[in-house]
């Protein structure tokens, strides 16, 4: 057996801890801290309005795509201010999902950056909030600057099976690239 590590990253409010809470075989271990006006000074939520939480370190889940090979999954805060966890987070990534909201793409500009410097292969997963796809994925590629080789997938985290969907492209992205790398 196989077990490997995921990321799971992109803007404040996109779905990164309902995407990892409705993929993991085990009850996720989430780190999610009530609001306070204290942070509304820190946080720009102006495209979140009802988000009442937030994860202040890391969310945990596990999810295994065959009998030889388990995922554990990871995501980061969306937040500036906690993004000092994510070195510790990324360490040992064999990806990533950037999951993305297009009603607000600039929101994962931030976290995108990070994870290319960081040289992690990764699939921008689309959330398509209410069933809604407003753009084409080469019209996301565009707007992100993307390759034609990056994998675009429209997802709905809230859903299992829509979730396992954007790890299996990301396995199978990862396990292309390792194919082709010069021995």
């Amino acid at each position: 057996m196989v077990s490997v590590k995921i990321v799971v990253g992109g803007g404040v409010g996109v779905g990164k801890t309902t995407f990892v809470g409705s993929v993991s075989e085990i009850i996720p271990l989430t780190t999610e801290a009530v609001m306070t006006t204290a942070s509304a000074d820190l946080d720009e939520l102006s495209a979140a309005p009802d988000k009442t939480t937030t994860t202040v370190t890391m969310d945990f889940g596990r999810v295994a795509l065959d009998r030889g090979l388990i995922l554990y999954l990871f995501d980061t805060p969306g937040q500036h201010r906690f993004w000092l966890m994510w070195d510790d987070l990324v360490s040992g990534a064999i990806g990533a999902v950037v999951l993305v909201d297009t009603r607000r793409l600039a929101d994962c500009f931030a976290t995108l950056d990070y994870i290319e410097r960081a040289g992690l292969p990764f699939v921008i997963a689309v959330n398509g909030f209410h069933g809604q796809f407003q753009h084409t994925a080469d019209d996301i590629r565009e707007a992100l600057s993307l390759g034609p080789h990056e994998p675009i997938v429209e997802c709905d985290a809230r859903n299992r099976e829509s979730a396992k969907q954007v790890l299996i492209a990301l396995a199978q992205h990862v396990m292309s690239l390792h194919a082709s790398a010069p021995p």
